[in-house]
C-alpha cells in the first residue's frame, strides 16, 4: 500500500513561560505505518502530540492534515479530522461507567439516544480485539491496568483514522500488549496513521516502521527501525555514549525491618487478593515482587501502607505490630515506611496543586502556627527539582503539568526526604525514559547503601534480576517462592509466574532458594 501524509508538522514551537518545550519540530506522519516517537521525559513528546489533540495549541509552526492547512484549537477539532489519542494520564471521570466515559464528547446523533446500544458496542468491540470492559463498571472501581484499556476501547470506539498513543502499554500485561500490538497491525493493514509514545526500546524494534527522535524539546531524526538497535536509538536520545548497566551494590545485611507473617487480603470485589504470603526485607536489600498483574502486588502494597484492611496475619515494623494502623497512625508514631504507589497522579500526588504543596502533604500538620510554613515547602521542592534535574518552570507548577519522568522525580524525592528506613514501591520506573530510569535505579541503590530495606514490584524481570537480592514470585496470591537473584533465571521465574513451579511447596528447597516455611523463618529471624 502507497503511504501518504496523514499529518505533517512544519517548524511547530511551543513555549511555557521560560520552558521551551517543542522548537521548530518538523514530522511527517503517514498513513499506512506505525511511527514510534522516542525522548527523554521532558523531551516534548507528549506536549508535541497534545498539540495534534487539541490540548495545547502552537505558539508558532504549521500542521497540515491531508494536505491541508488545519488549525486545532480543541479536542472537538482533532476528533472531526479523526485524530485521536490515548494519553499517560487518565482522561475519565471517576463516578461514571465505562460506556458513560466513553460517550462523552460525541454529538447527540452519534449516541442513538440510549447507553444501552453505547454498551453492545463496547461489547463488540472487545470481543473483536479481545479487550475486557464491563461497560457497567464504575471507573472508580477499576484497577489501572482496566482504565488503560478503557481509554483504548474509547478511541476505537470513536473510529479514529489517526491514533496517537501515549505509553499505552505502561499498563498492560505481557499478554495484553501482543492482543494491542496485532489490533494495531491490523489497524496499519487497514491504512490508519499510528503514533506511539513509548520507552521500552524492545517495543519500538517489534511494532514501528519508523522511529522519531526528540531531544530536549528539539527534533533529532527519523530513521527506519530496521535499521536500528537498542543501543544505538539510547545514543540518540541522550546525545552521548550509555551503558545499560544496572549496579547492585554488595552492602552487608542487616536485621529485618519488615516482617510479613501468613498474610491474607482480599480485593475490591472480595475475592482473595493475597493468601497467607510470609517474607521480610532486611536492612540493606531489596526484594523484588514479581507476577503477571492482576496478581495481588496492588493490594499487598495497599495493605503494607495502611490503605487496605487485613483479614488475617501480622505486618511488624521493627517488632512492632503495625497490621491495623491507618496511614495517618503510621505518621504520628514516626514510622520511618514510605509508600511510592503505581498511580502516581491518583494516589501518590495531588495533581492540582504545586510542586511545593505537594511536598507539604505529610507534614502541613507539624508546625506550631495555623499558617502553612510554605516556605520551608519551597525550600523541599527547590531541593528536589535541583538534586533529581525535575524540569519545570518554577516549584509553583501544578505537578499535573510536568511529564510523566517529572513527577515520578517529585514523588520519590518527596518520599526519600522524610529519611524512611523502609520503601515499598511500585512500578517505578514504569513509563519513565532510560536516563530517568536510572536516575531511579541509583537513587533506589543509594537508599539500599544507607540499609534502607526496599520492597521493589516491577514488570521487567531483567531490571528485576539485575537490581533486586531476591525476588518473591507471586501466582494468584500466593507465594511460589523466593530466589536469590543472582541464582536465577527469566525462564525459571516466568515458570513460577504461571504457577508451573512451586518452590515454597517444594519437599526440599534448593540452595538457590531462601525457604519461607514459618520455623525456618522465625528461626532466621532471632539470630
Amino acid at each position: 500500500m502507497e503511504q501518504s501524509s496523514a499529518i505533517r508538522l512544519e517548524n511547530v514551537t511551543k513555549t511555557f513561560g521560560p520552558v521551551v518545550a517543542n522548537k521548530d519540530i518538523c514530522l511527517d506522519i503517514r498513513y499506512g505505518e506505525i511511527l514510534s516517537l522516542l525522548g527523554e521525559n521532558g523531551s516534548g513528546k507528549t506536549t508535541l502530540m497534545n498539540m495534534l489533540s487539541g490540548i495545547y495549541f502552537p505558539d508558532a509552526g504549521k500542521i497540515y492534515a491531508n494536505g491541508s492547512e488545519v488549525s486545532i484549537r480543541s479536542p472537538k477539532d482533532a476528533f472531526d479530522l479523526n485524530i485521536g489519542m490515548i494519553h499517560q494520564h487518565f482522561k475519565l471521570v471517576d463516578i461514571f461507567t465505562a460506556t458513560e466515559n466513553v460517550v462523552l464528547g460525541l454529538s447527540s446523533d452519534k449516541k442513538k439516544d440510549n447507553l444501552k446500544a453505547a454498551a453492545a458496542k463496547i461489547r463488540e468491540i472487545c470481543d473483536k480485539y479481545g479487550f475486557e470492559v464491563d461497560p457497567d463498571q464504575k471507573v472508580y472501581n477499576m484497577s489501572v491496568s482496566q482504565k488503560q484499556t478503557l481509554e483504548i476501547v474509547k478511541v476505537l470506539y470513536h473510529g479514529a483514522e489517526i491514533l496517537i498513543l501515549d505509553e499505552p502499554t505502561a499498563v498492560l500485561t505481557l499478554q495484553e500488549t501482543r492482543k494491542l500490538f496485532s489490533v494495531l497491525r491490523n489497524m496499519k493493514e487497514a491504512g490508519k496513521a499510528i503514533v506511539i509514545i513509548t520507552h521500552k526500546l524492545n517495543e519500538v524494534l517489534e511494532i514501528s516502521d519508523r522511529v522519531s527522535i526528540l531531544r530536549r524539546g528539539e527534533y533529532i531524526g527519523t530513521v527506519d527501525t530496521k535499521d536500528a538497535t537498542e543501543l544505538s536509538l539510547t545514543e540518540m536520545m541522550v546525545g552521548k555514549k550509555v551503558s545499560l548497566d544496572i549496579e547492585r551494590p554488595i552492602v552487608e545485611k542487616k536485621k529485618p525491618l519488615l516482617e510479613i507473617r501468613n498474610l491474607s487480603i482480599k480485593n475490591d470485589e472480595g475475592h482473595n487478593a493475597i493468601n497467607d504470603v510470609s517474607f521480610y526485607i532486611r536492612g540493606g536489600e531489596i526484594l523484588g515482587v514479581a507476577g503477571i498483574a492482576g496478581c495481588g502486588q496492588k493490594e499487598l502494597c495497599e495493605a503494607i501502607a495502611g490503605l487496605r484492611k487485613i483479614e488475617q496475619g501480622m505486618m511488624i515494623h521493627q517488632g512492632e505490630d503495625i497490621s491495623t494502623l491507618t496511614p495517618k497512625q503510621i505518621l504520628e508514631k514516626g514510622i520511618s515506611m514510605s509508600f511510592i504507589p503505581e498511580d502516581r497522579l491518583g494516589m501518590g500526588l495531588a495533581p492540582s496543586l504545586s510542586i511545593t504543596d505537594n511536598m507539604l502533604l505529610k507534614t502541613y500538620a507539624e508546625g506550631k502556627s495555623p499558617f502553612v510554613d510554605r516556605k520551608r515547602g519551597r525550600a523541599e521542592a527547590q531541593k528536589i527539582i535541583s538534586d533529581l534535574g525535575v524540569v519545570t518552570p518554577s516549584t509553583e507548577t501544578p505537578v499535573r503539568r510536568l511529564s510523566g519522568g517529572n513527577v515520578q522525580k517529585v514523588l520519590l524525592g518527596r518520599e526519600i526526604k522524610s529519611g524512611p528506613n523502609v520503601i515499598i514501591t511500585a512500578y517505578p520506573v514504569r513509563g519513565l525514559d532510560i536516563n530517568s530510569s536510572y536516575l531511579i535505579y541509583d537513587i533506589l541503590n543509594n537508599q539500599k547503601k544507607n540499609d534502607v530495606g526496599i520492597l521493589f514490584i516491577g514488570e521487567d524481570l531483567d531490571v528485576m534480576l539485575s537490581l533486586c537480592d531476591k525476588i518473591m514470585v507471586l501466582c494468584h496470591g500466593k507465594v511460589m517462592g523466593i530466589v536469590n537473584a543472582d541464582n536465577t533465571s527469566k525462564e525459571e521465574l516466568g515458570l513460577m509466574m504461571t504457577g508451573a513451579i512451586n518452590l515454597a511447596e517444594a519437599k526440599s528447597t534448593p540452595d538457590k532458594t531462601i525457604g519461607i516455611a514459618k520455623d525456618s523463618y522465625i528461626k532466621e529471624e532471632t539470630k
